[in-house]
């Protein structure tokens, strides 16, 4: 890794790009992470025995959303030792610092569920798919990998693109689509990240979200002839590997 990239990624919390209002918090609290509570309810797989990881896991809410939610075999691993220390500090166990494909190569370790939240963005093409094979090795026959990414797409994916200098790209569910079937995963789906309705406010928010996309979705329809179009900065994917035998 080049020096200055790794200059940051240490610097990841003190610098605010990690999010600075959370090193500031006493305890995590489910209430604070409705994304990660709708992305449980919607895309993980039901199961407590599960064996989960989050590849890239920052400081580790994702795990406790995870853990919270009653699965008990979940695991993380990021660069950032900042990150790490401050999910340490939080009380989040089964976290290790280490870059992912070193890390994947080196264990027999196999998963049913593979998280890359906000990671494959910060790759390059060639580790880009050193990590997908690396991943497709690592989980298991009709496991699952969930994926957020920025949205080239997008109508601000470019705010998300150019929001952090460790970032190397962005994505469309084109190109998303292209790189995870090349690399053999099957039943590629995408999915906007939309405000998620916890509140008055955030029920506001989803409103005016659906209500004000409206027109650039059917300018986008009427010059494609296709209606369903992912427009929020962020995007979900999800993908599988096929069971056995088939």
């Amino acid at each position: 890794m080049e020096k200055w990239k790794q200059r940051l990624y240490d610097a990841y919390v003190s610098s605010g790009q990690a999010g600075g209002a959370t090193a500031e918090w006493d305890a995590y609290d489910l209430a604070r992470f409705p994304f990660y509570r709708s992305l449980i309810r919607t895309h993980v797989p039901a199961g407590p025995d599960l064996n989960m990881i989050d590849l890239a896991c920052g400081h580790g809410t994702l795990l406790y959303c995870l853990t919270e939610s009653g699965y008990r075999n979940v695991h993380g691993i990021d660069i950032s030792r900042e990150q790490v220390e401050l999910a340490r500090r939080f009380g989040l166990t089964g976290i290790e610092c280490g870059a992912i494909e070193p890390y994947l190569n080196g264990s027999d370790r196999t998963y049913d569920v593979v998280f890359l939240l906000d990671i494959l963005e910060h790759l390059t093409p060639d580790e880009l798919f050193a990590v997908l094979d690396s991943v497709n090795r690592r989980l298991n026959p009709g496991g699952k990998v969930i994926i957020t990414v920025p949205n080239g797409a997008g109508l601000f994916g470019m705010r998300i693109r150019y929001g952090d200098l460790t970032h190397e790209n962005c994505y469309t569910p084109g190109s998303m689509g292209q790189a995870l079937s090349t690399t053999g995963f099957t039943d590629v789906c995408t999915y906007e990240i939309r405000p998620v309705p916890h509140g008055l406010k955030s029920a506001v928010r989803s409103v005016l979200w659906r209500i004000m996309t409206l027109p650039h979705r059917l300018l986008l329809a009427a010059e494609t002839g296709v209606t369903r179009h992912v427009l929020t900065q962020n995007m979900l994917v999800t993908a599988g590997k096929p069971a056995a035998g088939e």
